[in-house]
């Protein structure tokens, strides 16, 4: 018979694959990183250090609207005082990625 051998074959890779399983695997980056307040402020404080210097205008005047956590990124909204609104995009850890004007 011709379909023993292939059988044989799907069995074997069937345990060479099986045999390549971590038991032990870590959770992914995104499921595991948590804001603290802390880092939070310093998020926040970097988005209006950027768009103070983006807009010309003192740090007193942005202010931070909204702040949307993503699966795999932070966005922070604000404005100026000039009504000027603006993004600025974080990666899963809170280093700031860039600053996009509305």
């Amino acid at each position: 018979m011709t379909t023993t051998p292939i059988r044989l074959y799907m069995l074997a890779a069937v345990i060479l694959l099986a045999g390549c399983a971590d038991e032990n695997t870590q959770p992914q980056h995104a499921q595991k990183v948590k804001i603290t307040p802390a880092h939070s402020q310093a998020m926040e404080n970097q988005c209006r250090e950027n768009a103070s210097h983006r807009y010309n205008v003192a740090l007193q005047h942005i202010k931070i609207t909204d702040f949307d956590a993503f699966q795999g990124s932070y966005e922070m909204q604000g404005s100026t005082a000039r009504e000027e609104g603006f993004t600025c995009a974080f990666d899963t850890d809170g280093q700031f990625l860039h600053l996009s004007m509305r």
